[in-house]
């Protein structure tokens, strides 16, 4: 079965769909492409405009591959005029086509979990979704979280953008469905939201977690990335929904306030006195963290088995998604003891002979970095040592800023390869360095995790940033087989004996 289409034998007309044809024409379709290639006898071909070339250009494509309709907007529907007209195709031009296919895919799909939650912000994301997901299985809920690994929890599956195109998202949330999935908490990336994927789904709440340079080499501006963020609480979140907030961050306080000019409930995140859900103090462990925590005039002391301070306002981030859906605060609060590390997510991978420790972080714009490495320092008694890199293709004016980040804040710093794709590694390396020009350069990465676990003493902590959960080093064209935390156990082997 095609990726782009439901149930063998399904069809439904334009009507039912939400959709008008030109010349009020109706047709039936037997399921939803955006791939060309995918085309076949009954379907809908979504032709969306694109950075570098127009789907409209593969419009010939899939109509002589069956496709009965066309949804595009003005432009595309210039470029494919004489496909259209060679194949008599139901032409539908929508003013925001990628709302239209988003709209079009819930109503094609029919069915999602019936709570809904998302999570926006540069950093953090991740964390917060899985965290809301475990706390709603704690309560006896079955419950997903959906992003950058992937679908987990209740249901498993493999993602391949941390917010999916809208047919591959109401696909996987029909699935979800339809295998008993009552809640789930997704990941809302910047990407995302500025093409409408999200804007079928019905959310219940909506979670802001922070703000700090990262993809500015497909948004033009601050203000630009910002925007697209908003537009969670400025256009995807219903007006009777709720919106939480963390005010730590500088841009909690735009947020909040977009979220109370659209009339939705406001809970709020922070240290300040006027936070509806108030952390008051942390204490940091070996292994953890107890923090007090003001939640409608009740303080309560809760320890949580995870390394960071930054953890606490996710897991309260978490907390606030749950209440907000209509979960009871003393049942939430009561399971937070029992969240456990997300996978790639300051993970312990693995510790030495002589006790020191090695993590393993997601941490890839200068913001992480700064957060991971300061967040883990107070439970380390020795150095802390990092090793960073920085993604080829992508944002360039990052690289420094991390170099930056990772000197001002740790001990000792390996820069190495992350995922260099169709970049020079080298060339990536020295723009980092730029920044950290007392590191230590080491391009194999495998090198680098040994010679940080190697520089390791008795109280001495590794943090190895950038690639968190994922499996595979991009060189190239060529995805190679590369874990962090694999490697890092292996290290850690051959240097104290112990065997694979």
């Amino acid at each position: 079965m095609s990726r782009g289409q439901s149930v063998s034998g399904i069809e439904k007309s334009l009507g039912e769909l939400g959709l008008t044809a030109r010349g009020g024409r109706d047709v039936r379709v037997s399921g939803l492409v955006v791939d060309s290639r995918e085309a076949g006898p009954g379907t809908l071909f979504a032709a969306m405009p694109g950075t570098r070339i127009h789907g409209a250009e593969f419009a010939r494509a899939a109509l002589a591959q069956g496709a009965v309709a066309l949804l595009t907007d003005a432009e595309g529907a210039e470029i494919a005029a004489e496909a259209v007209a060679e194949h008599d195709t139901a032409l539908i031009v929508a003013a925001d086509p990628r709302q239209a296919l988003a709209m079009t895919a819930a109503l094609w799909f029919g069915a999602q979990p019936e709570t809904m939650v998302a999570v926006t912000g540069t950093n953090g994301k991740t964390s917060v979704a899985a965290f809301t997901r475990m706390i709603w299985q704690e309560l006896g809920v079955r419950a997903i979280n959906l992003g950058t690994t992937g679908v987990e929890g209740d249901w498993h599956a493999p993602l391949r953008h941390t917010t999916p195109e809208p047919i591959t998202l109401h696909r996987a949330l029909a699935a979800a469905h339809e295998a008993g999935v009552e809640c789930a908490a997704m990941e809302a990336s910047s990407h995302g939201l500025e093409q409408r994927r999200l804007d079928g789904v019905t959310l219940t709440a909506a979670a802001f977690t922070n703000f700090s340079q990262d993809h500015l080499d497909y948004h033009d501006s601050f203000d630009a990335y910002f925007a697209a963020k908003a537009g969670l609480f400025a256009r995807v979140l219903p007006e009777d929904g709720t919106a939480v907030i963390n005010l730590e961050d500088a841009r909690g306080v735009d947020m909040a306030a977009i979220a109370h000019a659209r009339g939705q409930q406001l809970i709020t995140v922070g240290r300040e006195e006027g936070a509806d859900i108030c952390l008051m103090g942390q204490r940091f462990e070996a292994a953890g963290q107890t923090v007090r925590v003001r939640h409608d005039a009740v303080v309560r002391q809760v320890s949580l088995p995870l390394i960071g301070g930054f953890q606490a306002e996710n897991v309260l981030l978490a907390a606030g998604l749950a209440m907000a859906c209509g979960a009871e605060a003393d049942e939430v609060f009561a399971v937070l003891p029992r969240l456990s590390t997300v996978r790639g997510r300051m993970q312990l991978a693995a510790t030495r002979e002589n006790g020191a420790t090695v993590f393993v972080d997601y941490a890839h714009t200068p913001g992480a970095v700064e957060t991971a490495i300061t967040a883990l320092r107070p439970h380390v008694m020795g150095r802390l040592v990092a090793v960073i890199g920085a993604g080829g293709d992508r944002d360039r004016t990052k690289r420094p800023l991390m170099g930056a980040a990772a000197a001002a804040n740790a001990d000792l710093v390996i820069v190495t390869d992350d995922n260099p794709r169709s970049e020079d590694p080298a060339s990536i390396r020295a723009a980092v360095m730029e920044g950290a020009p007392d590191a230590i350069e080491v391009g194999d990465r495998a090198e680098a995790i040994l010679r940080g676990v190697d520089a390791l003493g008795p109280g001495d902590a590794l943090l190895i940033c950038g690639k968190g959960h994922e499996t595979g080093q991009v060189v190239g064209d060529t995805t190679y087989p590369f874990d962090d935390a694999e490697q890092a156990s292996v290290a850690v082997s051959a240097l104290d004996g112990t065997g694979a």
